[in-house]
């Protein structure tokens, strides 16, 4: 079930928006200082492409001083704008039975974005 789910998030927009996560992701890294910021949008790019049967979870001895800093500065430069999309997102496919899943899933995505710093995909 998970792999159809996949395969349906997938063609429905799952990969523009992995692409858009990867693409941003690129951009970040050009400076040494977007870096740790690029990495995560490779890791929620991912976690987008292939959401059914997977969560985030803190890592271990996590949340640490350094992702508590860095989930800080993620949210004042407007990164939180990810999480509100993916939450938007979520209520407009709650509205159909069919739609349920998807939303679950952008809602999982949602939290996934606004702190990302100090989680892990498993």
């Amino acid at each position: 079930m998970k792999g159809i789910g996949n395969i349906i998030w997938l063609v429905c927009g799952g990969l523009l928006v992995a692409l858009i996560y990867y693409l941003v992701g690129l951009l970040m890294c050009i400076t040494i200082i977007g870096i740790p910021f690029g990495t995560q949008l490779f890791k929620l790019g991912t976690y987008s492409l292939w959401p059914f049967g997977h969560e985030v979870v803190n890592k271990p001895n996590e949340p640490g001083c350094l992702s508590v800093v860095m989930n800080l500065i993620w949210v004042l430069l407007g990164w939180w704008e990810i999480a509100v999309i993916h939450f938007v997102f979520g209520l407009i496919l709650c509205i159909t039975i069919i739609g349920i899943p998807f939303g679950m899933q952008h809602f999982k995505m949602a939290i996934a974005s606004i702190l990302p710093f100090g989680k892990e995909i498993r």
